[in-house]
């Protein structure tokens, strides 16, 4: 009898909808009121991935359903705000409807008898889209943006995905001087946890609130740099993964808080160690048989897997600027110290690319982990980028050419060893290479839409002049972790 060696935990877009993954999970009203909920949060998250809410008493938010269209009114240049200004083109005149998505709802165990949940962005009229039917969608909305990428790519392309995400952070005692909660940390080192450390109660704490809230939490650990740590969080299909991974960061930015510290998710804090990432672990899974028949080219990917791959390579330097979107977050990518290394390229289980393919041989667990993502980047936008590309080359059944570049780096490989492989290109190496190549890609700005990439490249390029404002690099640095 043949021996199973299979070793992962195997999901499928169908094996998310089971008791396991609602509990915790609010979906009425009467529920919010069953459990003694008082206020709700209501949440947006605008282009430069900053979390916005206003508190609403139940008894509000219980009126509001019953209008034909329950919402609150927000002003239009919420989409084109950094900090406290308007980027060039926006102007502070115009209202939304912000509407709740009663799916979203979830319990606060942080905050006593508070909840969250999200919502849409809408036109208070509606307008005739490019079907001429009437709508009122508005397009810049991120969590439309990104269901719109998730139903385009099943409809036209035939996949659909899953997503985890591994949340990198750090623990600050203080911002001014910058200093993290200690010094001596190294990845997965126990010294970095002891027992009734501060580090260690807030981390199960976090951890405790967000199984609460209903968030399947895989793991935590400490990571390599100084106070950093990491939370690993399920895969779910794209919008309620970003969803998770909103209500993770808010969790924990909180309980950091609670215990009198600050987390911040900015790309490298200290630059004599490694920097925060947010990567994203995606799975490809196709609806069609033909797609699902292994690539001939790389056996341990499926056609569609291949394709989406390729797609995605391509567009690689263009992605970029939505998942590293400011200066700063290209101080985190360099080669030789895991971020993904600076060359357009991908390999089996090496940490030194920014696609490693995780669980080759495993077809029930095999996914991609996304490297160049951090946590400034607002995820809705990424992800929706990420797999516009990549859907984009298995539409058009792009084959493979690139191969394997597992063991060495890149880097390490010298020239004529990357061209034996197909890598011949470099990711951008700053900020403004790669919004020149946002600028050119057809494919990303087809998948986002023209004018959604124009107002998020004035908006992304008003909040890297913000964040510039200071003079000093100390300060520079201080305003970038007290934001992010």
């Amino acid at each position: 009898m043949p021996q199973d060696n299979s070793y992962a935990i195997p999901y499928s877009p169908s094996s998310l909808y089971s008791p396991r993954t609602s509990t915790g999970k609010l979906t009425s009203v009467q529920k919010l009121l069953n459990h003694g909920i008082r206020y709700i949060r209501v949440q947006l998250v605008d282009p430069t991935n900053n979390v916005r809410y206003r508190v609403i008493p139940i008894s509000q938010f219980e009126r509001m359903f019953e209008g034909p269209r329950p919402s609150i009114t927000i002003f239009k240049g919420v989409l084109g705000m950094a900090f406290l200004g308007l980027a060039p083109g926006f102007i502070p005149d115009g209202e939304y409807l912000y509407v709740p998505d009663l799916s979203t709802l979830k319990y606060l165990p942080y905050k006593n008898a508070h909840a969250s949940v999200l919502g849409w962005f809408q036109e208070k009229i509606p307008y005739r889209g490019a079907d001429e039917q009437l709508t009122t969608k508005v397009e810049s909305c991120p969590r439309t943006l990104l269901q719109s990428v998730v139903e385009r790519a099943k409809e036209t392309s035939g996949v659909e995905f899953l997503v985890g995400f591994e949340t990198e952070f750090i623990l600050l005692n203080s911002t001014d001087p910058i200093t993290a909660i200690h010094h001596n940390h190294a990845y997965s080192n126990s010294l970095a946890l002891p027992t009734g450390s501060v580090a260690e109660i807030v981390l199960e704490e976090i951890a405790d609130m967000l199984q609460l809230s209903g968030v399947e939490l895989l793991m935590y650990h400490p990571e390599a740099s100084y106070g950093q740590y990491e939370i690993v969080t399920g895969p779910l299909p794209p919008l309620k993964a970003v969803d998770a991974l909103v209500h993770t960061r808010e969790t924990i930015y909180n309980i950091a808080s609670k215990h009198g510290l600050r987390a911040t998710l900015a790309p490298r804090v200290f630059k004599n160690s490694c920097g925060s990432a947010t990567h994203a672990h995606i799975s490809v899974h196709s609806t069609k048989p033909s797609l699902s028949c292994p690539s001939p080219n790389e056996p341990n990917l499926t056609e569609a897997q291949a394709s989406f791959l390729s797609g995605l390579l391509a567009e690689l330097p263009a992605v970029s600027a939505l998942t590293l979107p400011l200066p700063a977050s290209y101080s985190r990518v360099v080669d030789g110290v895991w971020s993904g290394g600076t060359y357009v390229c991908w390999g089996s289980e090496n940490r030194e690319v920014p696609i490693r393919l995780c669980n080759p041989t495993e077809p029930a667990s095999r996914n991609f982990e996304f490297k160049m993502l951090d946590g400034t980047a607002n995820p809705y936008y990424a992800l929706a980028a990420i797999l516009g590309a990549g859907s984009a080359g298995v539409k058009e059944e792009r084959p493979l050419q690139m191969k394997d570049c597992s063991g060495l780096s890149a880097a390490e490989r010298g020239e004529e060893g990357r061209k034996a492989l197909g890598i011949t290109q470099r990711m951008p190496l700053n900020w403004e290479e790669a919004r020149k190549s946002l600028r050119e890609s057809d494919v990303v700005k087809a998948a986002l839409g023209e004018e959604v990439v124009d107002a998020y490249l004035r908006v992304n390029q008003f909040m890297a002049k913000s964040l510039d404002a200071p003079y000093d690099e100390h300060a520079k640095m201080k305003l970038l972790v007290e934001n992010y």
